[in-house]
């Protein structure tokens, strides 16, 4: 039943249906599976190979063998003519018949059309060249002597034997003798039989002494009947385990291949889904290996970057609430107590409501980093009075909590650059220092010029970083201590926006800190001088 549906399918077949077929609803090139394709690649390389296999040594079989045996007769009628005048030349013509299986004949011609053998050695028994008759030896030497001294021609034997000469055809045989000598002139004459084909190579030469020779060089053409059998027969075999090979190879090789990829494919989806805990495992091969290990590197990073956004989330809730928290109070004792509209209570709704719009800018400068659109407004300014003006923002803490400021400085040092985001750089920075300066409670802000450069520090003297997580510290979301606690000062997300910034302006940054004794950011810009020009030291 099923091989009576694929019949009436295949029956169904025109070239729009498989055209049809390739393309998928959308009228787009469908796509098959990886392992389809590379079996189809390994069927088609096959069969490739079956056909160029087939044709050379069926159709053109005949046609390369001729051509070597033609070269070869030719090279020894070459090496016979340069060797004429040695004095063991029969010696030499056996060992270039035996060695080549080639019929050989030498003839010395005079000046009255006489022949006289000087060698002949025929080692195939049916060799036409034995058979020649002064004619026909005349005919083989007028055609060499007008063809340069030396031509090729081919015969096929049958059981009726006929020359051709230019078109004209005469039967071999003592009851035609009436022909054209000279239609012969400069046209190889040719033997016909059904058979074998063989070829004659005739060529005329002088020796040293004068003397003019006729050689004929005999040599079949055609593989024989026994060669041909065993080369078909040999391929028949060939073929059969060429396509069970092939079948093999494609198995094994397409799923050695395909399934590590489908196993990745199938990984990726739940990766795509969530699940940072996929493991990609490699295959029998380099690419696919390195791939695996890319895409479980980038799980592992996937997996971090998640975790610590729900931190961030978490923290930045607990953020929220604690300012609104506060405001929705005192607003409300203010509102239901008489006598409690003070300054102090209203400083405190102040003080919250500017941390609430520091957390919410610092969150738009993240959002803008993600999307790549934080943009720099350059001008000339005195980066040492933004950050003398800057300081007069601590001064409640100063007064409050007893946190201790101080700025270090030789001179008014100029630069461009975006003041506005600058001025973001160090209060984050100093945000930071305030938020981990432990009991000292000490903050040091150090500018130092160094020819066309300044360097900004920022000093803290609190408990340190470890140096394996160093590297990570400028990380997006990444916190050294991931217990959440409030920020005295600032919203805690303020080194990423540091990081992205100073890129900006391609500046250098870093950071260096030694467990319990503290820990200094630093970055350098290039000086100028008021008018913007560069500073000349």
């Amino acid at each position: 039943m099923r091989f009576n549906e694929i019949l009436r399918k295949l029956r169904k077949l025109s070239p729009s249906n498989i055209k049809a077929f390739f393309k998928n609803d959308g009228g787009k090139p469908r796509k098959y599976s990886l392992m389809l394709w590379l079996s189809g690649c390994f069927f088609a390389f096959s069969a490739i190979s079956l056909i160029i296999l087939w044709t050379f040594q069926t159709v053109l079989l005949g046609s390369f063998y001729k051509a070597i045996k033609t070269k070869n007769i030719t090279n020894c009628a070459q090496s016979i003519e340069l060797n004429i005048n040695n004095s063991r030349i029969s010696d030499y013509l056996d060992t270039i018949a035996e060695q080549n299986d080639t019929c050989v004949m030498l003839c010395t011609h005079d000046v009255y059309g006489n022949y006289k053998e000087v060698y002949s050695l025929f080692v195939n028994p049916s060799c036409r060249i034995k058979e020649l008759e002064t004619k026909e030896l005349n005919m083989y030497y007028t055609s060499a002597k007008n063809n340069k001294g030396n031509i090729i021609s081919i015969y096929e034997s049958s059981d009726t034997e006929f020359f051709r000469f230019d078109g004209i055809d005469n039967l071999n045989n003592s009851q035609n003798e009436n022909y054209d000598t000279e239609s012969f002139i400069g046209t190889a004459p040719t033997l016909e039989r059904n058979n074998a084909e063989s070829l004659i190579h005739s060529s005329t030469f002088v020796d040293d002494n004068g003397k003019e020779y006729l050689l004929l060089l005999e040599s079949v053409v055609t593989p024989s009947h026994s060669t041909v059998q065993t080369l078909r027969y040999q391929l028949h075999i060939v073929t059969f385990a060429f396509i069970v090979i092939s079948i093999t190879i494609t198995i094994f090789f397409s799923k050695l291949i395909a399934t590590p990829i489908e196993n990745m494919n199938n990984s990726a989806k739940e990766l795509a889904e969530g699940n940072y805990d996929v493991v990609f495992n490699g295959g029998a091969y380099k690419e696919v290996d390195q791939l695996s290990e890319t895409l479980n590197y980038a799980t592992s990073e996937l997996s971090q970057v998640d975790q610590m956004r729900k931190d961030l989330i978490a923290n930045v809730s607990h953020d929220l609430r604690t300012p609104l928290t506060l405001i929705t109070g005192y607003g409300e004792v203010m509102r239901d107590i008489p006598g409690e509209n003070t300054p102090e209570n209203i400083q405190i709704i102040i003080d919250e409501a500017t941390r609430l719009s520091s957390l919410v800018s610092d969150l738009i400068d993240i959002s803008k980093i993600e999307a790549g659109t934080m943009k720099l407004e350059a001008t000339t300014f005195c980066i040492t009075d933004t950050i003398k003006d800057m300081f007069g923002r601590y001064n409640k803490l100063k007064e409050q909590d007893g946190f201790t400021f101080d700025f270090d400085y030789e001179e008014d040092v100029y630069v461009y650059a975006d003041q506005l985001k600058i001025s973001q750089v160090v209060y984050n920075l100093v945000n930071n220092a305030v938020n981990y300066s432990g009991e000292s409670k000490a903050i040091r802000v150090r500018q130092s010029c160094q020819e066309d450069r300044v360097r900004i520090e920022v000093i803290d003297s609190g408990p340190g970083i470890p140096p394996d997580k160093l590297k990570n510290i400028w990380d997006r979301y990444y916190k050294v201590d991931k217990s959440h606690r409030s920020a005295k000062i600032g919203t805690g997300l303020g080194l990423s926006i540091v990081k992205t910034v100073l890129k900006l302006h391609k500046a250098q940054y870093g950071v260096f800190s030694t467990l319990g004794k503290g820990t200094t950011f630093w970055f350098e810009l290039i000086r100028t001088n008021k008018d913007g020009e560069p500073y000349r030291y």
